[in-house]
C-alpha cells in the first residue's frame, strides 16, 4: 500500500514537472527557435506558449532588436606604409533566428573578424591623409560588405562607425606643426591683406576728400565771382539810369581819396590829367550854387586866371605856392599827362 502510494506520488510529480515545461512564456523583443527530436521545428513569437512535454526543447532565445557591438582597436597599414589604430562600432539587426543560430556558429565574432579584414582592405589601398578625411566613405564600404555577406546569416547591418583613427605618435606630432605653420600662414595674410585694405580705403577717403575740397572752393570763388560781377553790374547800371556826368565822377573821386591815403607806405599819389578838368566843373557849380548845403561859399582868389591855375598873368604867388611850375593851358594836356601830389610836401 505504501508503495503503491510512493509511485503515485512520483508519476503526479513527472506529471506536474512536464506540464511546467511545456508552458514557455517569451518575451517581448526576442524569439525562440524549437526543436523536437533535435530538428527545427518553429520559431516562437512573444507571449505565452505551449510545447509538447518531453518532444519539444528550446534550443535558442534570440534577441531581435538592434544592437551595438563596439570592437577593440586594430592596426592597419596605409598604402603610405604607415600603421593606424581604428575603432569600429557596428549596429546591426537579427532579422531570421534560424539562420542566426543554424548558419553560423557566433554571429558576433564572425561579423568582428569580417569588419577587421574588411577594413584592413579598404584602408590599405587608401594613404594616410585620405584615411584621416574620408569616414564616411570608409564606413558605407565597410557597410555595404558586411551586409552583404551578414545577408545569409540573418542579421542586417544597420551602420558602421569608426570611432577613432588614431596615426602614430611621431606622425601626430608632424600633422600638429604643419597645421600650426599653416594657421600662422593663413593668419599672416589675413593680417596683410587687411593692413592693404584698410590703406586703400585710407587713401581713397583722403583722395575724395581733397576733390570735395577742390570742388568746393571751385564753386565758392566762381559764386564770389558772379556776387562781384552782379554788384559791378548793378553800379553800371544805376550810373548809366542816374545818367551820371564826369562831375559826379569826380566828387565820387574825391570822397575816395581819404581811404586812398591811408597807410604810411602811401607817399606818391598819381592822378589822371582829366581830373582836373572835372575839378573845374565841380568848382564851377559849387560856386554858383553857394556851395554845399551848411557850407559857406568858397572865397574867390584873386590870383586865380580864367585857365584855372594858380597863378595870374602877373606872376605874382603866395609863399609857399607852387609858383615855380609853368602855367598849363586848358585844352592842351593829353590822356597820358598826369598830375602828381607828394604827401611829404604837403
Amino acid at each position: 500500500m505504501v508503495a503503491t502510494i510512493v509511485v503515485l506520488i512520483v508519476i503526479a510529480a513527472l506529471i506536474g514537472l512536464s506540464l511546467f515545461q511545456s508552458v514557455r512564456i517569451v518575451g517581448q523583443g526576442t524569439v525562440a527557435v524549437i526543436e523536437r527530436f533535435g530538428r527545427y521545428t518553429r520559431t516562437l513569437t512573444p507571449g505565452l506558449r505551449i510545447l509538447m512535454p518531453v518532444v519539444d526543447r528550446v534550443r535558442a532565445i534570440i534577441d531581435v532588436r538592434e544592437q551595438v557591438v563596439p570592437f577593440p582597436p586594430q592596426p592597419v597599414i596605409t598604402q603610405d606604409n604607415l600603421t593606424v589604430s581604428i575603432d569600429t562600432v557596428i549596429y546591426f539587426q537579427v532579422t531570421d533566428a534560424r539562420a542566426a543560430v543554424y548558419q553560423i556558429t557566433n554571429y558576433i565574432q564572425a561579423i568582428e573578424q569580417l569588419t577587421v579584414t574588411t577594413l584592413r582592405n579598404i584602408v590599405g589601398g587608401m594613404d594616410l591623409e585620405r584615411t584621416l578625411t574620408s569616414r564616411d566613405y570608409i564606413n558605407n564600404e565597410l557597410r555595404g560588405v558586411l551586409d552583404q555577406v551578414t545577408g545569409n546569416w540573418g542579421i542586417r547591418v544597420s551602420r558602421v562607425e569608426l570611432k577613432a583613427v588614431e596615426p602614430p605618435a611621431s606622425i601626430q606630432d608632424s600633422m600638429e606643426k604643419q597645421m600650426r605653420a599653416d594657421r600662422d600662414r593663413r593668419a599672416a595674410i589675413l593680417s596683410a591683406e587687411g593692413f592693404k585694405q584698410s590703406q586703400i580705403l585710407t587713401a581713397e577717403g583722403e583722395k575724395q576728400a581733397a576733390v570735395l575740397r577742390a570742388e568746393g572752393e571751385a564753386k565758392a570763388r566762381a559764386l564770389q565771382a558772379e556776387g562781384e560781377a552782379a554788384a559791378i553790374r548793378k553800379v553800371f547800371e544805376a550810373i548809366h539810369e542816374g545818367n551820371a556826368d564826369h562831375q559826379v565822377m569826380a566828387y565820387q573821386y574825391l570822397q575816395q581819396l581819404p581811404k586812398i591815403a591811408e597807410g604810411d607806405a602811401n607817399k606818391l599819389w598819381i592822378i589822371p590829367s582829366e581830373f582836373g578838368k572835372a575839378l573845374e566843373s565841380v568848382g564851377g557849380a559849387l560856386g554858383r550854387v553857394g556851395g554845399l548845403p551848411g557850407m559857406p561859399a568858397a572865397p574867390v582868389d584873386q590870383g586865380l586866371t580864367a585857365n584855372g591855375n594858380g597863378h595870374g598873368d602877373s606872376g605874382s604867388s603866395k609863399s609857399g605856392s607852387r609858383g615855380d611850375r609853368p602855367p598849363r593851358q586848358r585844352g592842351t594836356s593829353s590822356p597820358a599827362d598826369d598830375v602828381f601830389f607828394n604827401q611829404d610836401e604837403d
